[in-house]
């Protein structure tokens, strides 16, 4: 039988092609008990009482992780119209994303509304490790936070800071 080219590429191509689909399946398979994704409906967010650092009235819901741990975690906010959160900074990068109501938020240590917009549902901020920033809302507002704790907050003013002041 003479050998042409096309004589040796399909076998070729077909056993590398069974190498591959070999080696997925044994990458898949190896990760099948260990890797699972998350999911959490609308109705399972139930949100609490607000952290002791955020101003009374403010309501959250962790989705996954903790803002407490040394690892990636993400929260919703619910907060209620008229409400204010002082000039602050946090120890690491903050990814915010308005899920319902609007929200104003603007860099800064004096809380200025004239700043910046209300961001529309939708919307994303990333604010950087260490930024000054204040936030606010003119009606009820679900905003989500993505980010790495600890997380933490430092404001501007200690006046402002609604923990309790230990003597």
């Amino acid at each position: 039988m003479k050998q042409t080219l096309y004589n040796l590429v399909v076998p070729l191509s077909a056993a590398v092609g069974v190498v591959v689909a070999l080696a997925v399946a044994g990458t898949i398979s190896a990760h099948d008990g260990d890797i699972h994704h998350k999911v959490v409906s609308s109705a399972e967010v139930v949100f609490q009482p607000g952290p002791p650092t955020l101003p009374a009235g403010a309501q959250f819901a962790v989705l996954h992780g903790s803002p407490a741990e040394k690892a990636p975690f993400v929260i919703r906010l619910k907060l209620p119209a008229g409400y204010i959160i002082p000039p602050h900074f946090h120890p690491e990068e903050e990814h915010v994303t308005v899920i319902s109501g609007g929200f104003g938020v603007g860099s800064g240590k004096v809380h200025d509304k004239s700043a910046a917009p209300i961001l529309p549902v939708g919307s994303f901020v990333q604010l950087p490790t260490g930024m000054a920033h204040f936030a606010w809302t003119e009606e009820e507002t679900v905003v989500q936070i993505n980010a790495i704790g600890p997380f933490g907050i430092t404001y501007i003013d200690p006046a402002d800071d609604p923990r309790p002041k230990i003597n």
